[in-house]
């Protein structure tokens, strides 16, 4: 059953506020998916903030205009679009699409928007080769945190030495 112009209108409104207020989108084709793979899709996305939303070609462009991405055209894409937002991860959609198009080879990875410019599929590609933002912090925290580790063994180990000698010194006076 075809949508009324009403939700037309909303599905625009909402995927332009979305486009707006996103650090990372990612648009791929969802056609030939299983109602169930599709839900697992979407279950996968909401576990990690991310917002998925279907969508005809021409909805995607006039959502693009409105969210002031012009340069963005739908128009030579095959299938219905799935835009996925992630509006706390850069990284979040680019990672579950590009893991969720190794084992479903009828998702097709068309490209993204990372700071508001256009990006192509293989740009979205390396973006879900990078870590995680939490993996990025706890990396980070390591790096931070080794000179005090480091600093505290060679502390320890004055101490443990010092210990040895103490011990050989009573060792050889008995």
């Amino acid at each position: 059953m075809p949508k009324s112009k009403q939700q037309k209108v909303s599905t625009v409104g909402t995927l332009a506020g979305d486009l707006k207020a996103g650090m990372g989108v990612v648009f791929a084709n969802f056609q030939g998916l299983t109602v169930a793979a599709m839900e697992d899709l979407r279950k996968q996305c909401r576990a990690e903030g991310v917002t998925i939303t279907a969508a005809k070609k021409t909805l995607v462009k006039r959502a693009c205009d409105e969210a002031g991405l012009g340069d963005i055209d739908p128009k030579s894409w095959v299938g219905g679009i799935a835009t996925a937002v992630g509006k706390t991860d850069e990284v979040a959609p680019a990672k579950i699409l590009a893991t969720f198009a190794k084992t479903h080879e009828q998702v097709v990875i068309y490209g993204g928007v990372l700071e508001h410019k256009f990006i192509t599929a293989a740009a979205v590609k390396h973006l879900s080769a990078l870590p995680s933002k939490q993996q990025l912090l706890g990396q980070l925290v390591g790096t931070l945190n080794a000179p005090v580790s480091g600093f505290v063994n060679v502390l320890a180990g004055n101490l443990r030495n010092l210990v040895g000698v103490l011990n050989n010194i009573k060792e050889a006076k008995a």
